[in-house]
């Protein structure tokens, strides 16, 4: 049986870093290991309440996910070039993802190691500052603005975000940047599309696992979701502002100083 003290600490981990380019599987990799919670189980902790954080986009974006659907919100914004994103857009925009994440799922889990988040970290937060500094003329201000090319683009990055560390939204943001999309677009874009991705994603992981749970599972992954969702819950609009506004190369210099501090830990004998 899982640990509820652990299980609460990475719920923690996972709401306050799901909506920030730092990598939440990374950040709960590494304390993971640090508190002993690793292996198979703990591994697919760690999906399977990634999903309780992105349910408070559900919350927070309950009317832009109901307009997807046909639903008409008359107090919605106008986007300036007269376009409104819809389900083909996030269906393009997680297909490249999904489709490696099911053929290659069980080599993605066996990176599920400091060394490898640690490589990710370093990569991603490179990746991001070239998205920063490369950024070409702005052509999608808003993400009802953003095309189906622009959604391909972004995609294929995500694919990326399967290294544990890379983060999903660093490399999509940097990748819809690169594109001409805003970087407020771009978080948008980034968050409604992880729901899909993260249901699919949650449940695959369970269905391939599932024999390696019992009954005393349950408590400790429905105590992660829930803690995961409500931290996520209190940080989704605040941490989204901030994503929107903050260039990624803040973010990126936190990541190399993270990873930095940890592999000097490694060295001294730590995980």
């Amino acid at each position: 049986m899982l640990e509820l003290w652990k299980a609460f600490i990475i719920g923690i981990v996972e709401g306050l870093t799901e909506f920030l380019p730092v990598s939440s599987t990374g950040h709960m990799i590494l304390v993971g290991n640090m508190i002993g919670f690793t292996g198979e189980k703990a591994d697919t902790f760690e999906i399977v309440i990634q999903l309780g954080a992105i349910l408070s986009v559900v919350v927070l974006y309950w009317k832009r996910c109901l307009r997807l659907f046909g639903y008409r919100d008359k107090n919605a914004p106008v986007s300036p070039s007269g376009r409104s994103l819809n389900l083909l857009h996030i269906l393009i925009g997680i297909l490249p993802a999904g489709l490696i994440g099911f053929v290659l799922h069980d080599y993605v889990k066996m990176l599920f190691r400091p060394e490898t988040v640690l490589i990710g970290l370093v990569a991603g937060g490179i990746f991001m500052i070239i998205g920063e500094k490369q950024t070409p003329a702005e052509t999608a201000p808003t993400m009802d603005d953003l095309t189906y090319r622009q959604c391909l683009y972004i995609g294929f990055a995500q694919i990326l975000s399967l290294w544990p560390g890379f983060s999903r939204s660093g490399s999509t943001i940097a990748a819809g940047m690169l594109t001409g999309a805003s970087r407020g677009a771009s978080a948008d874009f980034t968050f409604l599309m992880a729901i899909p991705l993260m249901v699919a994603a949650t449940g695959y992981d369970l269905y391939k696992n599932l024999d390696q749970f019992s009954s005393g599972d349950l408590l400790p992954f429905g105590v992660g979701f829930v803690v995961s969702f409500i931290v996520a819950l209190m940080a989704v609009a605040t941490f989204i502002k901030l994503v929107s506004r903050l260039k990624l190369t803040y973010f990126s210099y936190y990541r190399f100083a993270i990873a930095v501090l940890f592999l000097a830990y490694m060295l001294a004998g730590g995980f």
